[in-house]
């Protein structure tokens, strides 16, 4: 059981939501793990008497995950009222941790797992899907972190449950920058979008197309030109600007994306930068994450 740091005492609720089929089973086990007191398929009308529960333990009870899925068309009104009710009457601080998924992916985990989407029973997959995600826009909104699983493995999606909250005590905002390619769609759970694609592409020079932005050669080509070093310090200065704003806002994440043409090159170089110039705070902790620089690379061949 991971216990809280001295001085960060205070009772922690978490509130697991998101689109069904997108990891909530995965988050609450990995909450688990952290010895989290987890309640799955809570409906919201209830959270304040767990919150009353919570305030009345004295400290015995201080960390507390609730899964809450989406059921009917009632479910954000009675969820908003349980969270206000918790700000006017507790001193319990609060997360809201929203997972989501593209459309697709989602269709496809269904069709694998063969359920029925639980707002269209009678119905396509992807009906209920479209509903759910409209009724939940709102409550995305107001999340104090969004994952998106899509291109995340089980272990990858535990990993970054665990990382978030294994020291409920810490200061600051937690930054992701990640790279991608806008061929490949943009990152759903992105807070900020940054498009590259104006900068000169290491694609076509030959001895540079098979590397990615990691590499020495084309991390230089792409921070050489005037347009880069120009542009990097209007970015810098931008992002320092922003980050300390959404944490007022109670925001615990903001995810930063750098979109080129297909995410190898130069998205990556950037994003590399920010992490080495955004990662220097002290009440920030920064992660870079490359979505799809190794797309186009071909699997080696075993001998």
């Amino acid at each position: 059981m991971v216990h809280l740091e001295e001085g960060h005492a205070a009772p922690k609720l978490v509130i697991i939501t998101g689109m069904s089929g997108a990891g909530k089973t995965i988050a609450v086990q990995s909450l688990e793990d952290l010895g989290f007191f987890c309640v799955d398929n809570l409906p919201p009308v209830l959270i304040p008497k767990f919150a009353e529960l919570i305030d009345q333990s004295q400290g015995r009870i201080g960390k507390v995950a609730l899964v809450i899925d989406l059921r009917g068309r009632e479910f954000f009104t009675s969820l908003s009222e349980s969270l206000r009710t918790i700000r006017e009457n507790y001193t319990i601080t609060y997360e809201i941790l929203f997972l989501d998924a593209t459309d697709a992916l989602l269709v496809q985990r269904y069709k694998e797992s063969r359920r029925r989407h639980p707002l269209a029973p009678d119905g396509l997959p992807l009906d209920g899907i479209r509903l759910e995600r409209k009724l939940l826009e709102e409550l995305k909104g107001m999340a104090t972190q969004v994952i998106d699983t899509s291109d995340l493995k089980p272990a990858q999606l535990k990993e970054r449950i665990i990382d978030r909250f294994t020291n409920l005590g810490r200061s600051g905002i937690s930054v992701n920058v990640i790279s991608f390619g806008f061929k490949y769609g943009i990152p759903i759970d992105a807070d900020l979008i940054f498009d590259v694609r104006f900068l000169p592409n290491p694609h076509y020079v030959e001895a540079l197309r098979p590397n990615t932005g990691m590499d020495q050669d084309v991390y230089d080509y792409v921070m050489k030109w005037g347009e880069t070093q120009q542009f990097l310090v209007k970015l810098v200065d931008m992002l320092q600007f922003l980050i300390p704003q959404y944490a007022k806002e109670g925001k615990s994440q903001v995810v930063v994306g750098i979109g080129c043409t297909g995410g190898k090159h130069r998205s990556v170089a950037i994003a590399e930068y920010l992490g080495k110039r955004l990662g220097t705070s002290e009440t920030e902790t920064v992660r870079v994450s490359h979505r799809d620089a190794d797309r186009d690379r071909k699997p080696e061949v075993s001998r």
